[in-house]
Protein backbone atom coordinates (compact mmCIF):
# COMPACT_ATOMS: atom_id res chain seq x y z
CA UNK A 1 0.00 0.00 0.00
CA UNK A 2 2.77 2.47 0.89
CA UNK A 3 4.43 2.15 -2.53
CA UNK A 4 2.51 5.26 -3.60
CA UNK A 5 4.74 7.27 -1.23
CA UNK A 6 7.82 6.13 -3.13
CA UNK A 7 6.18 7.16 -6.39
CA UNK A 8 5.37 10.58 -4.93
CA UNK A 9 8.83 11.22 -3.59
CA UNK A 10 11.02 9.86 -6.38
CA UNK A 11 9.99 11.94 -9.35
CA UNK A 12 12.32 14.30 -11.19
CA UNK A 13 11.01 17.65 -9.95
CA UNK A 14 10.69 20.68 -12.17
CA UNK A 15 12.14 23.57 -10.17
CA UNK A 16 10.44 26.83 -11.08
CA UNK A 17 10.84 30.00 -9.01
CA UNK A 18 12.28 28.06 -6.09
CA UNK A 19 9.65 25.36 -5.67
CA UNK A 20 9.03 21.91 -7.09
CA UNK A 21 6.10 22.13 -9.46
CA UNK A 22 5.83 18.36 -9.75
CA UNK A 23 5.74 17.82 -5.99
CA UNK A 24 3.15 20.55 -5.55
CA UNK A 25 0.89 18.99 -8.16
CA UNK A 26 1.46 15.46 -6.85
CA UNK A 27 0.25 16.35 -3.36
CA UNK A 28 -2.20 19.16 -4.04
CA UNK A 29 -3.90 17.86 -7.17
CA UNK A 30 -3.71 14.29 -5.90
CA UNK A 31 -5.60 15.13 -2.72
CA UNK A 32 -8.05 17.55 -4.31
CA UNK A 33 -8.96 15.75 -7.52
CA UNK A 34 -7.14 12.39 -7.70
CA UNK A 35 -7.31 9.23 -5.63
CA UNK A 36 -4.49 10.17 -3.27
CA UNK A 37 -6.81 10.88 -0.33
CA UNK A 38 -8.23 7.35 -0.58
CA UNK A 39 -4.73 5.87 -0.60
CA UNK A 40 -3.67 7.92 2.42
CA UNK A 41 -6.85 7.06 4.32
CA UNK A 42 -6.18 3.35 3.75
CA UNK A 43 -2.52 3.56 4.78
CA UNK A 44 -1.96 1.70 8.10
CA UNK A 45 0.67 4.18 9.24
CA UNK A 46 -1.65 7.13 8.65
CA UNK A 47 -4.45 5.28 10.45
CA UNK A 48 -2.20 4.64 13.45
CA UNK A 49 -1.11 8.27 13.51
CA UNK A 50 -4.75 9.35 13.47
CA UNK A 51 -5.66 6.99 16.29
CA UNK A 52 -2.91 8.55 18.43
CA UNK A 53 -4.06 12.04 17.44
CA UNK A 54 -7.69 11.21 18.28
CA UNK A 55 -10.17 14.06 18.46
CA UNK A 56 -7.63 16.56 19.73
CA UNK A 57 -7.42 18.72 16.62
CA UNK A 58 -9.52 21.08 14.55
CA UNK A 59 -7.14 20.68 11.60
CA UNK A 60 -8.99 19.27 8.59
CA UNK A 61 -8.45 15.73 7.31
CA UNK A 62 -7.02 17.08 4.05
CA UNK A 63 -4.49 19.24 5.86
CA UNK A 64 -3.40 16.33 8.06
CA UNK A 65 -3.05 14.14 4.99
CA UNK A 66 -0.84 16.74 3.36
CA UNK A 67 1.41 16.93 6.43
CA UNK A 68 1.57 13.15 6.43
CA UNK A 69 2.72 13.10 2.81
CA UNK A 70 5.40 15.73 3.39
CA UNK A 71 6.77 13.86 6.42
CA UNK A 72 6.51 10.35 4.96
CA UNK A 73 7.67 10.97 1.39
CA UNK A 74 9.81 14.12 1.35
CA UNK A 75 11.56 15.05 4.60
CA UNK A 76 14.04 12.18 4.40
CA UNK A 77 15.39 13.72 1.20
CA UNK A 78 16.38 16.94 2.99
CA UNK A 79 19.35 17.55 5.27
CA UNK A 80 18.65 16.59 8.89
CA UNK A 81 16.31 18.94 10.69
CA UNK A 82 13.71 18.85 13.44
CA UNK A 83 10.00 19.68 13.17
CA UNK A 84 8.46 22.68 14.89
CA UNK A 85 4.81 23.56 15.33
CA UNK A 86 3.69 27.07 16.19
CA UNK A 87 0.17 26.79 17.60
CA UNK A 88 -0.46 23.35 19.05
CA UNK A 89 -3.80 23.75 20.84
CA UNK A 90 -4.70 20.26 22.15
CA UNK A 91 -1.85 18.54 20.35
CA UNK A 92 -3.60 16.59 17.60
CA UNK A 93 -1.16 17.32 14.77
CA UNK A 94 1.81 17.32 17.14
CA UNK A 95 1.02 13.76 18.23
CA UNK A 96 0.58 12.73 14.60
CA UNK A 97 3.86 14.30 13.48
CA UNK A 98 5.79 12.92 16.45
CA UNK A 99 4.56 9.39 15.77
CA UNK A 100 5.52 9.64 12.10
CA UNK A 101 8.92 11.14 12.90
CA UNK A 102 9.67 8.36 15.39
CA UNK A 103 8.83 5.74 12.78
CA UNK A 104 10.51 7.36 9.78
CA UNK A 105 13.02 10.03 10.82
CA UNK A 106 15.47 8.81 13.47
CA UNK A 107 16.58 11.52 15.87
CA UNK A 108 14.00 14.06 14.77
CA UNK A 109 12.13 15.87 17.55
CA UNK A 110 8.81 17.66 17.30
CA UNK A 111 8.74 20.92 19.24
CA UNK A 112 5.14 21.95 19.93
CA UNK A 113 4.82 25.60 20.97
CA UNK A 114 1.73 27.21 22.44
CA UNK A 115 0.61 29.31 25.37
CA UNK A 116 -1.80 26.45 26.16
CA UNK A 117 -3.96 29.18 27.70
CA UNK A 118 -5.67 30.51 24.60
CA UNK A 119 -4.78 33.28 22.20
CA UNK A 120 -2.95 36.43 23.25
CA UNK A 121 -4.17 39.91 22.36
CA UNK A 122 -5.14 40.17 18.70
CA UNK A 123 -5.48 43.00 16.21
CA UNK A 124 -9.22 43.52 15.78
CA UNK A 125 -8.57 45.50 12.60
CA UNK A 126 -7.58 42.30 10.79
CA UNK A 127 -8.00 39.25 13.04
CA UNK A 128 -11.38 37.56 13.52
CA UNK A 129 -10.23 35.66 16.62
CA UNK A 130 -9.86 37.29 20.02
CA UNK A 131 -7.88 36.92 23.23
CA UNK A 132 -8.60 33.66 25.04
CA UNK A 133 -9.88 31.69 22.05
CA UNK A 134 -8.80 28.00 22.10
CA UNK A 135 -8.16 27.97 25.86
CA UNK A 136 -9.82 24.58 26.48
CA UNK A 137 -6.49 22.75 26.90
CA UNK A 138 -5.22 20.26 29.50
CA UNK A 139 -1.46 20.25 29.03
CA UNK A 140 -0.82 17.79 31.87
CA UNK A 141 -3.12 15.24 30.20
CA UNK A 142 -1.41 15.82 26.85
CA UNK A 143 1.98 15.07 28.36
CA UNK A 144 0.56 11.92 29.94
CA UNK A 145 -0.82 10.85 26.57
CA UNK A 146 2.59 11.36 24.98
CA UNK A 147 4.14 9.12 27.63
CA UNK A 148 1.50 6.43 27.10
CA UNK A 149 2.21 6.52 23.36
CA UNK A 150 5.98 6.43 24.00
CA UNK A 151 6.51 9.65 22.09
CA UNK A 152 9.71 10.70 23.79
CA UNK A 153 10.53 12.83 20.74
CA UNK A 154 7.61 15.21 21.40
CA UNK A 155 8.47 18.35 23.37
CA UNK A 156 5.62 20.60 24.52
CA UNK A 157 6.83 24.16 25.09
CA UNK A 158 4.50 26.37 27.13
CA UNK A 159 4.50 30.15 26.82
CA UNK A 160 4.07 32.96 24.35
CA UNK A 161 6.19 32.50 21.23
CA UNK A 162 8.19 35.61 22.11
CA UNK A 163 9.17 33.96 25.41
CA UNK A 164 10.10 30.50 24.15
CA UNK A 165 11.03 30.37 20.47
CA UNK A 166 14.59 31.66 20.66
CA UNK A 167 15.65 29.00 23.18
CA UNK A 168 13.89 26.22 21.26
CA UNK A 169 15.59 27.12 17.99
CA UNK A 170 18.97 27.43 19.71
CA UNK A 171 18.54 23.86 20.94
CA UNK A 172 17.14 22.48 17.67
CA UNK A 173 19.72 24.23 15.45
CA UNK A 174 18.02 23.08 12.21
CA UNK A 175 14.39 22.75 11.11
CA UNK A 176 13.15 20.79 8.10
CA UNK A 177 9.41 21.38 8.63
CA UNK A 178 7.71 24.34 10.28
CA UNK A 179 3.97 23.85 10.75
CA UNK A 180 2.65 27.35 11.43
CA UNK A 181 -0.85 26.73 12.73
CA UNK A 182 -1.69 30.27 13.84
CA UNK A 183 -4.85 32.19 13.05
CA UNK A 184 -3.64 35.75 13.60
CA UNK A 185 -1.22 38.10 11.89
CA UNK A 186 1.22 38.69 14.74
CA UNK A 187 1.75 35.00 15.51
CA UNK A 188 2.26 34.01 11.86
CA UNK A 189 4.64 36.91 11.25
CA UNK A 190 6.72 36.20 14.36
CA UNK A 191 6.91 32.45 13.71
CA UNK A 192 8.04 32.93 10.12
CA UNK A 193 10.67 35.54 10.93
CA UNK A 194 12.16 33.46 13.75
CA UNK A 195 12.33 30.12 11.96
CA UNK A 196 13.84 31.33 8.67
CA UNK A 197 17.49 31.40 9.79
CA UNK A 198 17.47 27.73 10.88
CA UNK A 199 15.55 26.17 8.00
CA UNK A 200 17.51 23.50 6.12
CA UNK A 201 17.89 24.07 2.34
CA UNK A 202 14.50 23.47 0.76
CA UNK A 203 12.77 23.08 4.12
CA UNK A 204 8.98 23.14 4.24
CA UNK A 205 6.92 26.02 5.62
CA UNK A 206 3.31 24.88 6.00
CA UNK A 207 0.65 27.44 6.93
CA UNK A 208 -2.49 25.73 8.15
CA UNK A 209 -4.84 28.70 8.41
CA UNK A 210 -3.76 31.22 5.79
CA UNK A 211 -6.29 29.93 3.23
CA UNK A 212 -9.25 30.00 5.65
CA UNK A 213 -11.90 32.72 5.47
CA UNK A 214 -11.77 33.26 9.25
CA UNK A 215 -8.01 33.88 9.28
CA UNK A 216 -7.35 36.84 7.00
CA UNK A 217 -4.73 38.07 9.45
CA UNK A 218 -2.75 34.91 8.76
CA UNK A 219 -3.35 35.39 5.03
CA UNK A 220 -2.10 38.97 5.18
CA UNK A 221 1.10 37.89 6.93
CA UNK A 222 1.82 35.36 4.17
CA UNK A 223 0.99 37.87 1.45
CA UNK A 224 2.99 40.72 2.97
CA UNK A 225 6.06 38.87 4.20
CA UNK A 226 6.54 35.76 2.09
CA UNK A 227 5.07 36.83 -1.22
CA UNK A 228 5.56 40.59 -1.57
CA UNK A 229 8.62 41.22 0.60
CA UNK A 230 10.60 37.96 0.25
CA UNK A 231 9.42 37.07 -3.26
CA UNK A 232 8.55 33.44 -2.47
CA UNK A 233 6.26 31.34 -4.65
CA UNK A 234 4.06 28.69 -3.07
CA UNK A 235 4.53 25.01 -3.86
CA UNK A 236 0.92 24.35 -2.87
CA UNK A 237 -2.20 26.38 -2.29
CA UNK A 238 -4.43 23.37 -1.58
CA UNK A 239 -5.16 22.07 0.96
CA UNK A 240 -2.62 24.39 2.64
CA UNK A 241 -0.17 27.09 1.72
CA UNK A 242 3.21 25.35 1.39
CA UNK A 243 6.45 27.21 0.70
CA UNK A 244 10.10 26.08 0.53
CA UNK A 245 12.74 28.04 2.43
CA UNK A 246 15.50 28.61 1.57
CA UNK A 247 14.16 28.05 -1.89
CA UNK A 248 14.97 24.95 -3.90
CA UNK A 249 17.76 25.44 -6.45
Amino acid sequence: MRSYLTELGNGDPLIRFGRSIRDGYARGWGLQFGDLAKKVAADPMFQKAMSISGNRTVVSDGNRMNLYLIIAAYLSKLPFGHIIEFGTYRGGTAFMMAYLAKQLLPGVKVYALDSFEGMPETDRAIDAHGKGDFADVDLAEMRQHAQRCELDNLVFVKGLFEQTTEAVLAEAKSISLAHIDCDIYSAVAYSYEMVKPVMVPGGYLVFDDATYSSCLGATEAVESLLVRRDGLNSEQISPQFVFRYPQVR
